[in-house]
């Protein structure tokens, strides 16, 4: 009897600790499928404001502060902008101090908490770069998708597409650049965007369901005029470009693809985001088997879009080691098995979907050349 209840116990204990993983997998997957657009990914640390005067802000010194470039520096309730580190600047060991460009709205006080975020800009096109523009609605397969157009005189269009932890306030960096060069650009939402439908199963499916509101605005562009059209994609938006370059009606009318920081191994992806938010290691097998079986038969599908032996377009990557979501590893393996097709623009110390904030002036060059045969 004494041996039954024993074993009763052990098989109650395992079946526990078994459900118990299973949660603790199904919550660490968490991290990728329900991240939402403008909240910090788990890579991104938190910051605290220590003081500002007059230009400058003094943050706490940490390898995130201390990157190059232009960020945006969000808040709960506050935006603003700050450029490179002020090295002269007096400071403790603990601390660092940027440039203070602007602060776009709320306030910033001591001891309150802020993260970096390559959303430089917030507003539309209209607000926050002076961009005569139209608020228009793309018919999606679950229903309008609202985008921004910003018209020009060329008959290649460029589409934008944000993705992981950012909103479509991202591809406005690059606006004024591609303004200046007379494209007309259409920058969509898409499923789990505000003001968009929401997904089905309330779910991030890292492109693969999201590549059908691209389709649908590649229709759109195509609808209203262009002959052409150029997927410019951030994150997931990188991997949704892949993938509509790969299976749209309309693939023959994508002239070019520029990826910034793709997502080319979603499992990568996922443990990268699910270690960020101190999953242990023994865990992140089960993040990702709960992610593949939460996204169902998608989760097979992930790896096509990044075959190189199935791209057939010119392809300009964005993208640096210092990705910590997207591995950089990924980007040039694919640039190294289709070196006619393409281009790898490395960009050092710079986070996810931020190549241009680290290099602002190299990224719209590199960008210049590669579109100019396009036009």
């Amino acid at each position: 009897m004494r041996t039954v209840k024993a074993t009763a116990a052990a098989v109650t204990a395992a079946l526990a600790a078994g459900a118990a993983s299973v949660a603790a997998g199904r919550l660490a997957s968490d991290a990728a499928l329900k991240a939402p657009p403008g909240r910090p990914l788990p890579t991104e640390p938190r910051l605290t404001v220590h003081s500002t005067a007059a230009g400058q802000i003094t943050l706490t010194r940490d390898l995130a502060s201390l990157r190059p470039g232009t960020y945006g520096l969000a808040g709960n309730g506050s935006h603003a902008v700050v450029g490179p580190v002020l090295q002269d600047a007096p400071h403790l060991p603990d601390t660092v101090v940027r440039r203070l460009e602007r602060v776009t709205h709320g306030f910033l006080h001591p001891r309150d908490k802020v993260w970096l975020t390559p959303n430089v800009h917030v507003g539309d096109p209209g607000s926050a770069l002076g961009l005569d523009h139209a608020d228009v609605d793309v018919p999606g397969e679950l229903g309008p998708l609202p985008a921004w157009f910003v018209p020009g005189v060329r008959e290649t269009w460029v589409i934008t597409v944000h993705g992981l932890g950012t909103t479509r306030e991202l591809p406005l960096n690059i606006m004024e650049f591609l303004h200046r060069r007379h494209f007309p650009v259409l920058d969509v939402a898409y499923r789990g965007d505000l003001g968009a439908p929401r997904p089905p199963d309330g779910l991030n499916h890292l492109g693969e369901t999201e590549w059908r509101d691209l389709d649908a605005a590649i229709g759109y562009a195509v609808r209203y005029g262009a002959e052409r059209v150029v997927l410019h994609g951030w994150s997931i938006g990188a991997t949704m470009a892949l993938r509509a370059a790969l299976h749209s009606e309309l693939r023959g009318r994508i002239s070019g693809l520029v990826l910034d920081s793709p997502v080319l191994d979603w499992e990568a992806t996922l443990r990268a985001l699910a270690r960020a938010r101190h999953t242990p290691r023994p865990l992140l097998p089960l993040a990702v088997r709960a992610a593949q079986g939460r996204m169902g038969p998608d989760g097979d599908r992930l790896a096509d879009a990044s075959d190189p032996e199935r791209l057939t377009v010119p392809t300009l990557i964005f993208h640096g080691p210092g990705d910590a979501v997207a591995p950089w590893r990924f980007s040039r393996r694919l640039a190294a098995r289709r070196p006619n097709l393409v281009a790898l623009h490395t960009v050092p110390n710079a986070p996810h979907s931020a190549m241009w904030n680290a290099d602002p002036e190299n990224y719209e060059e590199a960008l210049r050349r590669f579109l100019t045969p396009l036009m």
